[in-house]
């Protein structure tokens, strides 16, 4: 049988570390390596019984005495130091009393770790709270952590490790299935306005074929918002809800369209005599054409400003973002004689002006 490992260094902790900082270590260890969360792991279900028996002996000032005097042959049951087959007794890492039952000859038979007193439900929440009662990962039920119960706990381990684990039994919990990412690409009309689209996720094994799910594309939505699926992610651990599925939005483009929060971009082109006497421009917004009016003198870049014409907003559908138009200004091409020489006597009569002003 391989040696163990020194209790210090499995929670890896120094011989002068306190009660606070043997507890820190072992939360941080038991967190990572517990069964619970590493399904089907053997090496981890093995490095959490070693951080479990370290922590059982180091954070009891009477057996971490022992063990500084003696090492591993403290609690070695074949030698008598600590316990033997008619049983022990010394206050527990529980604050109470834990009583220590050995039943068969040397290397062999079983171990009952009976913890006396203490609340054993203040340790469940201080050490495996945030695994299994915060953030919404998992719940415990009511009958109690794998034997707590009102009277205390009991739990066995067969092969001569720590008891401590016995009593983690993986079936008392209910945990919240993982949750799901996907993505979901929508026209930019339909982010615009919103719909409903039907899409199939596959599998997280790859085996179980494809689920169609009907989801409701919230009006507004712009690329990277994420739609969340309440209960359609990974099942849950015994009994527990199941996880969320989570799809991530990317919006396509839309020609002659640029989308920016939701404020939209577009362009209309008109003719030099429009821009140059003035008159109307039809505009493609996303609620229909709408007419605007071209002031005279209108340069090629100026911007119209069609309030409301944008996108709504998702936290509240009386508001709008707006259109913004820039003006381009068609260039004459394939002018007739007669309207080159119109041209020429328009710029001759402009330069005189311009020497004059």
């Amino acid at each position: 049988m391989a040696a163990k490992r020194d209790y210090y260094e499995v929670l890896g902790i120094s011989k002068s570390a306190d009660a606070s900082a043997i507890k820190k270590a072992y939360r941080k260890l038991a967190k990572k390596y517990h069964p619970d969360t590493n399904p089907g792991d053997a090496d981890a279900e093995k490095k959490f019984k070693e951080v479990t028996e370290a922590y059982n002996v180091l954070s009891d000032p009477e057996k971490k005495k022992l063990y500084d005097q003696f090492g591993h042959a403290a609690f070695d049951q074949t030698s008598g130091t600590y316990g033997g087959a008619g049983g022990a007794y010394s206050g527990g890492p529980f604050s109470g009393g834990t009583y220590r039952q050995t039943y068969g000859g040397p290397g062999g038979g079983y171990t009952e770790y009976h913890f006396e007193g203490g609340n054993m439900d203040d340790m469940f929440n201080d050490i495996f709270g945030d695994i299994f009662n915060h953030g919404g990962t998992g719940k415990r039920q009511s009958s109690g952590f794998g034997g707590f119960s009102g009277s205390g706990f009991s739990g066995k381990n067969y092969g001569g490790n720590s008891g401590f684990y016995g009593g983690f039994g993986q079936d008392s919990f209910r945990s919240k299935g993982s949750d799901l990412n996907a993505e979901v690409t929508v026209g930019f009309d339909e982010a615009a306005f919103g719909c409903d689209k039907v899409i199939r996720i596959q599998s997280p094994d790859g085996k179980g074929g494809t689920q169609s799910l009907k989801v409701h594309i919230p009006a507004g939505i712009d690329t990277g918002k994420s739609i969340r699926l309440k209960g359609k992610g990974n099942p849950g651990v015994n009994g527990g809800e199941n996880g969320d599925l989570f799809l991530k939005v990317k919006v396509a483009e839309k020609p002659g369209f640029e989308r920016k929060g939701m404020d939209v971009y577009t362009t209309v082109s008109v003719p030099f005599t429009t821009a140059v006497f003035g008159g109307e421009a039809v505009v493609n917004t996303l609620y229909g054409n709408v007419l605007c009016k071209i002031r005279e003198g209108t340069q090629s870049g100026t911007k119209i400003r069609l309030r409301g014409k944008g996108i709504v907003s998702m936290k509240d559908p009386q508001v709008h973002g707006d259109q913004y138009v820039t003006v381009q200004i068609d260039v004459p091409r394939n002018l007739s004689a007669e309207a080159k020489q119109k041209l020429r006597e328009f710029e001759a009569v402009s330069a005189g002006r311009a020497r004059t002003a």
